[in-house]
C-alpha cells in the first residue's frame, strides 16, 4: 500500500464511522460523561477534512500527522488526546517509509499502545481501549493472510477480549469512578476500536 492509498481508506474508514456515535454515547454514559460518541464523532470528520485538503503526495508520516492533529483538536477530551498522541508517535515510526506492509501496520497499533499507555499510565486488564487493542495486535503479528482475513481476526480478537473484560471493574478514566456499576458494561473505548476495526474492514474492498 502506498501513502495515497492509505489516505484514501482512512478517508472512508472515516467516514463511516460516526454512524456509530449514538452507540459509543450510551455505552460511555452508563459509566462515564458520554461524551466519547462526540469524540469519535468529531475527530473522524475532523480527519476526513484535514485528508481531503492534504497536500497532493503527502507520504505515510503526514497522513498519519494530519490524522493525529484533527482528531486530538476536534474535541477536547482524554479520548482524543490519548488517540491523537498515539498517532502522532506512530506517524514517527514511519519516517521515510515507500510502502506500508502488514508488520508495518503492527509498528503503528504498536506505537499508539505505548504512547496510549504512558500517557494514560495504564496497562492490560484496566478495562480501557488496550485490552482489544494489545491482543488485535498480537494477531496481526500472528497472521500469514490477506488484508481482509487478516482484519477478520483482529475483529474477532477485539471482541473477544471485549467481552471478556465486560466483567472487570474499571480502573481508569471516567469509567473508574463507577466502581461497582462498571461491571458487566463493555468498555467504551475498546468499542469504539472494534467499530473502526469494523469499518475498515468494510471500506478495504471499496
Amino acid at each position: 500500500m502506498n501513502a495515497s492509498e492509505l489516505q484514501s481508506l482512512l478517508t472512508r474508514t472515516m467516514t463511516a464511522l460516526p454512524k456509530h456515535s449514538e452507540e459509543l454515547r450510551e455505552l460511555d454514559a452508563a459509566i462515564g460523561d458520554g461524551d466519547l460518541g462526540i469524540t469519535v464523532g468529531s475527530g473522524a470528520k475532523a480527519i476526513v477534512a484535514a485528508l481531503q485538503t492534504a497536500d497532493p503526495g503527502v507520504d505515510f508520516q503526514a497522513v498519519l500527522q494530519l490524522a493525529a492533529k484533527a482528531f486530538s483538536t476536534a474535541n477536547p477530551s482524554t479520548f482524543a488526546a490519548l488517540v491523537g498522541g498515539g498517532l502522532l508517535a506512530a506517524s514517527k515510526t514511519m519516517a521515510g517509509k515507500a510502502s506500508l506492509s502488514q508488520m508495518d501496520a503492527a509498528v503503528i497499533g504498536d506505537a499508539v499502545a505505548a504512547r496510549i499507555m504512558e500517557r494514560g499510565k495504564s496497562k492490560l486488564g484496566d478495562k480501557t481501549i488496550l485490552d482489544a487493542l494489545i491482543p488485535s495486535l498480537k494477531t496481526l503479528r500472528a497472521q500469514n493472510a490477506d488484508a481482509c482475513m487478516v482484519l477478520d481476526a483482529m475483529i474477532a480478537t477485539a471482541q473477544t477480549k471485549i467481552t471478556e473484560t465486560a466483567e472487570l471493574q474499571s480502573a481508569k478514566g471516567r469509567a473508574a469512578w463507577a466502581q461497582e456499576r462498571s461491571i458487566g458494561q463493555a468498555d467504551p473505548g475498546a468499542t469504539a476500536y472494534l467499530r473502526f476495526l469494523q469499518e475498515l474492514r468494510a471500506s478495504w474492498e471499496q
